[in-house]
């Protein structure tokens, strides 16, 4: 009797860091012969929110948020025709314009791909626990509950 071949897993590359985020790496990793459609989406941080100037962002993340984030990775994995995909979190004080999360996935065809990156990224958000705290240009802070 011969053993089941076990296929590699879809989810290439899952990270919190608080060091910088690349493009690169992150399209490296979905990079699949089999898939039709890549879709990327990188979150960055802007200078407004809610009508005041803001400065900079602090995230923070649970210990379990690694933990939370591979689950809604296979969960997206699971639900859709996913050949790879990635997801990278800063943590720390970003500044405008820093790059603050980069989701990508790569499927057989476009229209999969977008779905299942949006589905990601809004999963993500909502699911991880990871907070920011806005800092305002008057100096003003105020925590926002999940990225």
């Amino acid at each position: 009797m011969s053993l089941p071949t076990l296929l590699p897993s879809p989810v290439r590359l899952l990270a919190l860091r608080d060091t910088p985020l690349t493009l690169d790496e992150v399209y490296g990793a979905v990079g699949d012969d089999a898939a039709g459609g890549t879709a990327l989406f990188v979150g960055t941080v802007r200078d407004h929110d809610g009508g005041k100037s803001v400065s900079s962002l602090e995230y923070s993340a649970h210990p379990s948020a690694e933990r939370e984030l591979r689950r809604v990775a296979e969960e997206i994995a699971a639900e859709f025709p996913v050949r790879a995909l990635a997801a990278v979190h800063r943590t720390g004080l970003l500044a405008i314009g820093d790059v603050a999360v980069i989701t990508a996935v790569s499927c057989p065809h476009r229209a999969e791909a977008f779905a299942a990156c949006r589905k990601l990224i809004d999963t993500l958000k909502h699911d991880v626990p990871i907070w920011k705290r806005q800092i305002f240009a008057d100096g003003a802070t105020e925590w926002v509950g999940a990225c």
